[in-house]
């Protein structure tokens, strides 16, 4: 299995998955033209695409949804609340609901719900039968079903959206900094490290720090933040920017 990021932040997300034949988006918050030329860099023909998966209907993660899949004529899979919240409605494939799981080509997804914003927000773990991804982005909290769902994995991708600190002292206006901060909000540094403290960390091949705010975190602050938390390596920390994303990363058997 591998896995890589066409972006990943406040402008843009979306995440590739792949073993086998099977290649597996999830979310496009791109423009069709951005989001073939982001593929294209990471050697994916955008017609070798299985599916596209949806985590929730804000614009960063749903803005080429409607486009990729009606020029490449691909499925697309999203919770109800998701399609509901949605301003430009999708030809759906199928729906998707926390606690379930689906099949697409090789990969199973198990479906996880999380506490956010939006109507009916989800997030992903995906196997081949050998190996387990987790991508966990867009959550300000987290429960013990979370937890749960995202133990022994090989790799993670999470969210460490902002620094606590950063975010109180900034700009924003009250009401985004409750949003942002607040339990539908985002996971910040330190309750994303303590998260994965909670999981175990010791046997993950990769571990992706990701949806980074441009405005109220910086890239080192969430690496030293982990490094302090989980007394890991700062080198062997991936992180999954807006511009570059990250490139395909191997999860060996």
């Amino acid at each position: 299995m591998r896995f890589a990021v066409l972006g990943s932040g406040s402008q843009g997300n979306g995440t590739l998955i792949v073993s086998a034949d099977t290649c597996v988006l999830v979310d496009c918050g791109f423009s069709l033209r951005e989001t073939e030329r982001r593929l294209l860099r990471l050697g994916v023909d955008p017609a070798q695409l299985s599916a596209i998966l949806v985590t929730h209907e804000h614009a960063d993660h749903v803005h080429g949804v409607g486009l990729l899949s009606r020029r490449y004529n691909l499925p697309v899979y999203l919770s109800q609340g998701t399609l509901r919240g949605m301003r430009k409605p999708v030809e759906v494939a199928g729906f998707v609901r926390g606690g379930e799981s689906l099949q697409i080509g090789a990969l199973r997804i198990d479906v996880i719900a999380v506490a956010h914003d939006a109507q009916e927000p989800t997030q992903f773990v995906f196997s081949d039968g050998q190996r387990r991804f987790g991508l966990l982005t867009d959550l300000g909290s987290y429960c013990a079903g979370v937890l749960d769902g995202y133990r022994g994995l090989d790799a993670l991708m999470i969210e460490a959206n902002h620094c606590r600190d950063r975010l109180a002292r900034g700009y924003y206006p009250y009401f985004l900094k409750q949003r942002v901060g607040g339990d539908l909000g985002h996971l910040n540094n330190h309750q994303a490290a303590s998260l994965v403290a909670e999981l175990g960390w010791q046997d993950l091949q990769h571990l992706v720090l990701a949806h980074l705010s441009s405005k109220n975190n910086l890239p080192q602050l969430a690496r030293q933040c982990f490094v302090d938390t989980l007394g890991c390596d700062p080198d062997w920390l991936q992180l999954a920017d807006q511009d570059s994303g990250l490139d395909l990363s191997l999860i060996h058997i």
